[in-house]
Parts: structure tokens; sequence; C-alpha cells
């Protein structure tokens, strides 16, 4: 079985060594420099990666995934398409053939896209840039998608279990780009549900509320607007839009619709328990946090958020109990956070301060 990785790049070299070990298990490295100005390109050949330079305009991550996937010697089984900043873990390669199955055409893995101070995961998801030769395309300018353009049907998909991509970024690399292209992304088609939720939830990230709210709500009254996480996940980008807008009762309510459209998910459960917590109603975080960590396993649906699954809902727990009079709970749940996350300080003063007043409240009872 042939297997190839191709990625694109552009002034990278910081990266080089830890991607070219990382990608060395595949039988050939094929790489699409777009205007590199350091030693990215040098550094490549160096270590006898193929590398292509050409610069793409205008700038779409598509056309540029397109060209490099067209660098992939045709009788390649296997296309692995990673990025300069992204890490496998040892042993990726025997985990994919061994999944990788007659009729097979996409490999899903799992994805680390981001990860705590403490170098705990945070972010984490199932991704599918893996694929067969021949039949797919890139599209869309950003957050772009293999789409299926061969004849019949595509095949199907394989779940590559063990098999882990790590996302180890540059905390120093701008965004700036993602908004036009994706402005340009809905423009070219706007009937696509998933590019207008990608538009809405940047419109979050940049603090554009309203824009945001607008946005979102066109993206769930899309008639092809079907799958509930994704729609869970706007539910709650609208939610955070009216509560940063001021609009408590307005937040609450678009949770509460996130939670009743993919209750399976933790996040909006979590969601709510912090808005709750925020209003200081002590009853709503211990039943809306109790309902998120009921879910023991990180579903493969969808992104896993960091705060959902790190230490927020036991930390937030613990005082809760707390305020409520129920020292002994605050004790046990400020324990659980402090196990999810060790060097947080404050979270360490709660728990000696918890522990101090659990003695003095003892040792009064016993008095």
């Amino acid at each position: 079985m042939k297997i190839v990785v191709y990625a694109i790049c552009k002034d990278e070299e910081k990266f080089v060594d830890r991607w070219v070990a990382s990608m060395s298990e595949a039988d050939k490295i094929v790489v699409l420099d777009t205007g590199s100005s350091d030693r990215t390109v040098e550094m490549f050949k160096a270590r006898g990666v193929e590398v292509t330079c050409e610069e793409i305009k205008p700038w779409r991550f598509d056309t540029a995934r397109n060209r490099s996937l067209e660098l992939v010697d045709d009788d390649a089984d296997i296309c692995v398409c990673t990025d300069l900043d992204e890490v496998f873990h040892p042993g990726w390669r025997e985990l994919l053939e061994k999944a990788w199955k007659k009729g097979a055409a996409i490999a899903k893995y799992r994805y680390t896209w981001n990860f705590t101070p403490e170098g705990k995961e945070g972010v984490v998801f199932w991704y599918e840039k893996i694929h067969a030769r021949h039949g797919f395309r890139w599209t869309h300018p950003v957050h772009e998608v293999l789409e299926w353009v061969g004849e019949g049907d595509m095949g199907f998909a394989v779940y590559v279990e063990g098999m882990q991509l790590d996302h180890r970024a540059d905390p120093e690399k701008s965004r700036a780009q993602y908004l036009p292209l994706l402005e340009l992304s809905v423009a070219e088609d706007p009937d696509d549900d998933r590019n207008m939720h990608y538009l809405g939830r940047e419109y979050m990230f940049r603090g554009r509320w309203k824009d945001c709210i607008a946005t979102l709500k066109k993206h769930l009254a899309m008639p092809t607007a079907l799958w509930k996480d994704e729609r869970a996940a706007s539910m709650r980008f609208i939610a955070k839009s009216y509560y940063m807008s001021g609009e408590e009762k307005e937040a609450e309510k678009w949770y509460l619709s996130a939670i009743c459209e993919a209750p399976h998910l933790r996040e909006g459960y979590a969601d709510m328990a912090m808005l709750l917590y925020k209003e200081k109603n002590w009853e709503g975080v211990i039943y809306f946090s109790g309902k998120a960590l009921e879910i023991k396993v990180r579903p493969r649906t969808y992104i896993c958020e960091a705060e959902a699954w790190g230490s927020m809902l036991n930390d937030i727990r613990s005082i809760a109990y707390y305020n409520m009079g129920k020292i002994e709970l605050a004790l046990r749940e400020a324990r659980e956070a402090l196990e999810a996350e060790p060097g947080n300080t404050r979270i360490r003063d709660n728990l000696r301060f918890f522990e101090e007043t659990a003695e003095k409240e003892r040792s009064r009872v016993t008095a």
C-alpha cells in the first residue's frame, strides 16, 4: 500500500523538522510552498522532501490544496493531507493500513485542535483529511472540505482507532484572512449551510454580536441545516452573542434550545451552567453541570470543547455547593476539579479553604 503525505506551507521553517519526522512513516512527502521567504524550502530539500514552489493568487485554501494534491503520484493508494503545525503520534501508518479496507474512500481519526497551558487536551474532534487518490477535490476558499467528484458512489469512511493527530499551532499566527474568505465562500455558495455556520462563528470570534446573531439565524432557517450537532452550536453562539450584548434572558432561551437540539452533547449544559453561575443561581448550576457530567464519553459526532471536558464543571459545582452550605460536597467537587487541572492555583486555594471550613464545621459539631 502506497501512502503519500501532502501539504501546503509558507514561512514555516520552525515546524519543518518536527513535521517531517512525524510524517516520515509515509512512502513519500510532497509539499507546495506558496511563497516562503525564510529557509522552509531549503530545509525541506535537505531532508528529501519534494517541494514545488508556486504562488496562489488570489489566495484560496481550496485552490492551494488542490494544487498540492496534483503533486501526489497517480499510483498512490492513500493521500494524507496535513499542515506543518500538525504532528501524528508514532505508529499512525500501521493503524491506518489496518483500518483501510477495500472500497474505503475516507479515513477518520482523532484530532486535538489545541492544548491547555498544562499540556492537557483542549478542543477535540474527529478529522477526515485522509482519502483515496482519485475522485476527490477540495472546495471552499477557507474551511475547505473534500468533495467527491468521481464516477459512481464514493465508497465508505473508516474510523482509524488509535490514530491521533495533534495541532501544535503558532500562537502568533493571524486569523485575519479567515473572515474575508468566509464572506467570499458564502457569496459563492449562499445555499451551503456549513459556510453560513462558519461565517456566523467567525463574527462571534471577532465580537460582532449582531452580525453573529443574524447570520446564525439564517443558518438555522436553511432547509439543508439538518445536522443537530451543528444547529446546537449555532444556538449556543447566538446565546453567547445575546449575553455579550446584555440580553441575558435571550441568552438563556437560546442555551436551552441548544440543549433540546442536541441533548447528547455536554457543551450546551456546560454553557447554561456557567450562565447560571454568573447569576448566582446555585441550584441551577448543580442541575445543568450535573447533566453535563452524566455524559462520560466524548462523542465523535462533533467538536468537544475544552471547558466542557476540563475542570470547569466541577469547579463551579464546588463553589455552588459552598454557597448552598454543603461543604462536604464542595470539597468533593473541588478535589475533582484539581485532579483535572493540577496547576490551577485558584482551585487549589479554594480546596484548601473548603478543607479548613469543613474541619471547623466538624469540630463545631463534635464540640
